[in-house]
């Protein structure tokens, strides 16, 4: 269920607009089906069961976010590292500026052309 929505709306929006549609949802793990026909039980049990999900959710994204903060005090959560150094990025510019293909440039440092067009977006 919380694979299906973002939030507890999203849900509700996504489960009728398929009942709509003529398509039965069903949610295998929490034994719920739902037709378009639905009771008031079965809408009050999608509302309880998408709450709890997007509640989950959202203790999870602290939990990161603390995990995060504290890894970074310690100096262990840098992001992720530069495919290419300062130098490098240099002669990348100076390549592609004296006429080189950034396919050819690419290649030659082993990088993509999305890091070479973010090189040249540096500048």
């Amino acid at each position: 269920m919380d694979r299906l929505a973002r939030n507890l709306d999203d849900l509700r929006r996504t489960v009728n607009d398929l009942t709509n549609r003529g398509i039965t949802v069903e949610f295998v793990k929490e034994s719920l089906s739902f037709t378009g026909d639905d009771t008031a039980m079965s809408t009050l049990l999608l509302s309880v069961m998408g709450a709890f999900a997007e509640f989950e959710r959202s203790l999870i994204r602290e939990r990161q976010a603390e995990g995060i903060a504290i890894a970074k005090e310690d100096g262990r959560y840098k992001g992720s590292q530069q495919a290419l150094t300062e130098q490098q990025q240099k002669e990348v510019r100076e390549k592609i500026y004296a006429g080189e293909s950034k396919t050819a440039v690419a290649k030659k440092y082993g990088v993509s052309r999305n890091t070479i067009y973010k090189c040249l977006d540096t500048v």
